[in-house]
């Protein structure tokens, strides 16, 4: 045998061991290559739930109360704030029964008192107050009347508060009422008034005439507060 034929024979030789040991690399032993574990079957890195989604808002339970505490607490204070201003609004009102005022007192500069004595109910006095200015004024409280002499001034008919103050446009008038004495005699102390003077809240009084006879006055004089209907002054 010729070195050529050895050289080929050993060539053959080597290439069939090499491809004995290819197929037995690749081979499982069942004649099946084996490609390793199948990919449906490899287990999850991640655990269900462990992180959130990316992008996602969600915040931790317990920042959601405290976020809309705040928010919450933010309008009670508004509202609480509000709710003082308002209470302490209109704390300026007269003492004199009136109420809050909003316009010019009236009072004897800006209007015209007169005192007419009328028949029905008896033993009573009409006061008119007529807004003589070009504004309008407000008529608070109750006539301050004095007649003649007297050294004190009849009380008021609380009753007759009114539910809100008068007010009286230009050339408007508004009205108290005066029980002058007792109709059934019971009343002390009378005699008979031929001057009277009328005090306002605030500013000038006026001095209305009376009947040239006079009128006659005991202690059941009363007076009601400043209306703004004529019916309503007469009532009590």
């Amino acid at each position: 045998m010729s070195a050529r034929t050895a050289r080929t024979r050993l060539l053959a030789a080597t290439t069939v061991a090499l491809a004995a040991l290819a197929l037995s690399a690749c081979d499982n032993g069942k004649g099946v290559r084996d490609e390793g574990p199948s990919s449906a079957s490899k287990p999850s890195t991640q655990p269900s739930g462990s992180a959130p989604a990316a992008g996602s808002t969600a915040k931790p339970a317990g920042d959601t109360g405290s976020t809309t505490g705040g928010g919450t607490g933010g309008s009670t204070a508004k509202n609480s704030g509000g709710t003082t201003t308002g209470s302490t609004a209109g704390s300026t009102g007269n003492s004199n029964g009136g109420g809050t005022t909003r316009n010019t007192p009236c009072n004897g500069s800006n209007t015209k008192t007169t005192a007419t004595e009328v028949t029905r109910p008896l033993n009573h006095l009409l006061l008119t107050v007529t807004n003589t200015g070009s504004k309008n004024c407000d008529l608070t409280g109750y006539p301050i009347a004095r007649f003649g002499e007297a050294q004190a001034v009849p009380p008021v008919a609380e009753e007759t508060h009114p539910q809100a103050v008068v007010t009286l446009a230009p050339g408007e008038s508004g009205y108290a009422g005066v029980l002058l004495s007792a109709g059934d005699g019971s009343g002390g102390n009378g005699y008979t008034a031929k001057t009277l003077t009328v005090a306002f809240d605030k500013g000038t009084g006026a001095q209305p005439a009376l009947p040239a006879k006079g009128v006659y006055v005991d202690d059941k004089l009363t007076v009601t507060y400043w209306q703004q209907s004529l019916d309503d002054a007469l009532t009590y």
